[in-house]
């Protein structure tokens, strides 16, 4: 990259000879102090947890001390060669090993005590939980501490450097986010560093989330140019099977079907993405997510699991991350906040670790690529996505999220100052969230149980193929677990069916519901699904919560259907009674003809009602939802610098995103994130 650094976000990359005369502020010493005394106080409580008494605490802080500094530096090199050799697995056990016996080794000599495995286990984890406090307390974030390593290995890269002006892309995808809710964010002072840069370096623009606007269709845009992906999972009639973004194995079918040659990433590194965007360095990709070691090597995995004190740490702060989500959705029930969503079982656990342990895990693979000079690196954050599903888009636990992911931003900022490659940063969102209650509070059952009903009201239902569990917050987590237990034992997305040979397939992700007809071997017209099932299409049309079918007329053009009206989105469509894709956002006529163009679009679609305020009702049990079209779900977010021009033949005027024209589809975006990066 040749452009200007943009003034405001890492200023300048450090330089060499910056380095060598870096000399000490009071805030520093002052900051090693506390460091001290913390280290102090956490062993020491740690070593009353197992009973033990401690003798001279200074000297077992200065022993202790020295004993990390041997695990974080003199003990990483020879850590890291050996855990290129294997996965992230090793990289755990080498970084967790080594973490336990310097500490069991350095307590024994500073203390005078002689602890056991199990003990010394206990006092790394409780005196991980005091330091994170400490660093709390001080100002010094978790964050900054997870990149401290990659921060001390630049002098190593300005040796190793080959291209004195070369410069990085760093795309950092913030799940979930939309447009007005980040503007919100801005305002009430809960992301102070965007904020600041929007002020003096970038720009902040929106771009349309074209229907589906799902985290695997924005991927395949953003990352391989390609818009056929038309929902999070679907019915393939090309292998005769249902399909999950979150399964490897269809993850992977889809990718390679993938024009050769389209990655974004040839040259760079994909973290915690759906695709890899033909990278060979994809860390936690769903696509790669086979065996632990097609993860990426363990090398890059060692910093986050050697630093001391840190996968310890985040481990505790993961726990108290659950119990704040208890507390959380305690509270909302005693205010009986509607709508919402009970928030128990899995998601709990899950939310505790999307977003202390991956957003860590996360921030540490990026920091490595930035340090090894990676051209251009695209990480996906879901944490505010995730709590956005269960608690809604805009409720004070959602808008908290952003303000951990504006620190997040903040530390990468700090590693761009010290790295050797200087990098330019650019945000996108992979579409945004709208509010509603789910379709089955509205209803008393399940989007697929109401179809099937519907179909065969005289024999109970007709014979269904569907999906339980999983979702798109769980893309990077079922790619680490999918490589330690084998993709073959554990499956995401569990198909349930009730039939050797179903009836129907039946999908929901938001308010964009999907029907199939897995007997038939093309899309069928109109005409033919009610001379096969009469009471579907107009069952649904005055089901609560149903806005409009889109089904096919006797052209093959697509036709939407409403409850009073019918509109014909083919060059010769005409209307009948009142038009459907009233209330409806401007590019819904655009959108739905572009979805019924897809191969593997639904036999029908099915969008749910939209009312005055963008609220939406998701045919899945989610209160916060996205993939059809209403409310800000499809306000997507781009931020980039100010010097970087948007190519006016990818823009079009959306009304709902402002005057100013904006990109629509996520492939466009892919198209104006090569053009800058072309700009050599």
């Amino acid at each position: 990259m040749s452009q200007t650094t943009p003034v405001g976000w890492a200023d300048a990359p450090v330089t060499a000879q910056r380095r060598s005369r870096w000399v000490p502020r009071v805030p520093d010493l002052l900051q090693a102090l506390w460091s001290v005394v913390v280290t102090g106080v956490a062993v020491t409580l740690g070593l009353l947890a197992v009973g033990e008494e401690v003798y001279d605490e200074l000297e077992l802080v200065l022993v202790v001390m020295v004993a990390m500094f041997l695990v974080d530096v003199v003990l990483a090199t020879p850590l890291r060669v050996l855990a290129s050799r294997g996965s992230v697995l090793l990289a755990m056990a080498l970084g967790l090993g080594a973490q336990v016996l310097v500490l069991g080794a350095a307590i024994s000599a500073g203390a005078r005590a002689n602890l056991t495995v199990g003990d010394t286990v206990v006092v790394l984890l409780v005196a991980s939980a005091v330091m994170a406090v400490g660093r709390w307390f001080s100002g010094a974030t978790d964050s900054g501490y997870v990149v401290g390593a990659a921060t001390a290995r630049t002098s190593r890269a300005l040796r190793s450097r080959t291209d004195p002006d070369g410069r990085g892309m760093l795309i950092v995808q913030l799940d979930g986010l939309a447009l007005p809710v980040l503007r919100r964010a801005i305002a009430g002072g809960q992301a102070p560093n965007i904020a600041r840069w929007i002020g003096s370096s970038h720009t902040l623009s929106g771009w349309w989330a074209t229907i589906p606007c799902t985290t695997p269709a924005s991927m395949a845009g953003f990352l391989h140019g390609s818009p056929d992906v038309p929902a999070f999972r679907w019915w393939d009639r090309r292998s005769g099977r249902l399909l999950a973004a979150g399964n490897p194995a269809d993850s992977r079918l889809v990718e390679s079907r993938f024009p050769p040659d389209s990655g974004l990433l040839t040259e760079g590194s994909a973290i915690s993405t759906t695709y890899t965007g033909g990278s060979s360095r994809a860390f936690l990709t769903i696509s790669k997510a086979t065996r632990a070691r097609d993860l990426g090597s363990g090398s890059a995995y060692l910093s986050f699991f050697i630093r001391p004190f840190l996968l310890p740490g985040a481990l505790v702060m993961t726990i108290g991350e659950v119990l704040k989500e208890l507390h959380q959705g305690y509270r909302q029930r005693a205010r009986d906040v509607q709508p919402r969503i009970p928030r128990k079982g899995g998601y709990v656990v899950l939310r505790g670790v999307t977003n202390v342990l991956l957003r860590k895990l996360n921030l540490s693979l990026v920091a490595e690529e930035m340090a090894s000079g990676s051209p251009m690196i695209f990480v996906d954050f879901v944490d505010y996505d995730e709590i956005a599903h269960h608690a809604g888009p805009e409720r004070p636990e959602a808008m908290r999220a952003i303000e951990g992911l504006d620190g997040v931003l903040a530390a990468l900022e700090d590693v761009a100052r010290s790295v050797a490659t200087p990098y330019d940063l650019v945000l996108v969102s992979d579409h945004g969230q709208s509010l509603g209650a789910p379709f089955s509070q509205l209803t008393g059952s399940s989007f697929p149980d109401h179809v099937a009903a519907l179909m065969r009201p005289d024999r109970g239902g007709a014979s269904l193929l569907t999906t339980t569990g999983g979702g798109e917050e769980l893309g990077p987590l079922n790619a680490l677990a999918s490589s330690v237990v084998g993709e073959g034992k554990r499956r995401p997305e569990k198909v349930v069916s009730d039939s050797a040979d179903p009836e129907v397939v039946v999908t929901g992700g938001g308010n964009l519901g999907m029907v199939w007809f897995p007997r038939r071997d093309s899309r069928p017209t109109l005409a033919e699904v009610d001379a096969a099932w009469p009471r579907l299409v107009p069952g649904l049309l005055a089901s609560p919560g149903v806005g409009l079918v889109l089904a096919t007329d006797e052209a093959g053009a697509p036709l939407v259907l409403g409850p009073d009206g019918t509109r014909g989105l083919g060059p010769d469509g005409g209307s009948t009674g009142n038009d459907p894709l009233r209330g409806y956002p401007s590019r819904t006529a655009h959108d739905l003809a572009r979805l019924h163009a897809l191969e593997d679009a639904g036999d029908l679609v099915v969008i749910s009602t939209v009312d005055e305020l963008g609220g939406i009702h998701a045919f899945e049990g989610q209160v916060g939802s996205h993939g059809g079209i209403g409310g800000p779900q499809n306000h997507a977010v781009l931020i980039h610098p100010r010097e970087w021009k948007i190519d006016p033949e990818l823009v079009e005027h959306v009304p709902e995103l402002g005057d100013s024209p904006v990109i629509v589809g996520a492939w466009n975006v892919h198209r104006q994130l090569r053009t800058w990066a072309a700009k050599a």
